[in-house]
């Protein structure tokens, strides 16, 4: 189990560093001269509570990437089970200061889980990830990796604006979304089309969810 990292997940192909959708993110120059010329998936971060700022570095071409770091949790072509590519990645990264391997443990019991996730929790983090350590390299949604967070997320997509608002469509059901705006964001609301991640806490009896908080237009995949 390893702490959940609230940052922009991105594959490192050898060359750049690719969004999940395909997109390239435009890391400077000094920052991937460091990386070594194998595949690496993560997380671009800059620390607990910085989501919205680390995705308004990773997707400018002249963002300030002094604070970024990339968290690597896999090594997609490296062979072996999880541990094995774990032990690659961390190989490959001796002496790299931009990167670095998320550190995990082994979860020794149910108990074991609980005590890390409110350690983590405590620190301001948003949760946990488990995995089966002899899965092989999946780019899919899978048993064998599982997240523990304190609250939910998921996307919506803008169908209407409102004053300082915008109606979203999450899963049919339809409601504003506000909570969370920065000013930047109030000023130039998220297109009407756009997909916006948001987080909440749980879900009414009617299926909506409750205190619903923005937290970023996906346009950065």
């Amino acid at each position: 189990m390893s702490e959940k990292l609230d940052g922009v997940r991105a594959l490192w192909d050898g060359k750049q560093f690719i969004s999940r959708n395909g997109n390239k993110f435009h890391a400077p120059a000094w920052f991937t001269a460091q990386l070594p010329s194998v595949a690496l998936d993560g997380e671009l971060f800059m620390g607990r509570g910085m989501f919205q700022q680390a995705v308004g570095i990773v997707r400018s071409k002249a963002g300030d990437w002094s604070q970024i770091k990339f968290h690597v949790f896999d090594a997609p072509e490296a062979q072996g089970d999880f541990t094995a590519r774990l032990q690659f990645a961390h190989n490959a990264l001796q002496g790299v200061s931009v990167a670095q391997v998320v550190e995990h443990i082994v979860c020794e019991s149910e108990a074991h889980l609980d005590t890390f996730f409110d350690e983590i929790r405590a620190l301001g983090g948003e949760g946990v990830m488990l995995r089966n350590p002899a899965m092989q390299y999946e780019q899919r949604r899978t048993n064998n990796l599982l997240k523990i967070k304190w609250v939910d997320s998921d996307e919506a997509t803008v169908i209407a604006h409102k004053t300082n608002a915008v109606t979203v469509d999450w899963m049919g059901m339809i409601f504003d979304l506000g909570a969370g705006f920065t000013n930047a964001v109030r000023a130039s609301l998220p297109a009407i089309g756009a997909q916006v991640s948001f987080a909440f806490c749980g879900t009414t009896d009617s299926g909506k969810p409750r205190f619903p908080t923005f937290l970023a237009v996906r346009d950065y995949e």
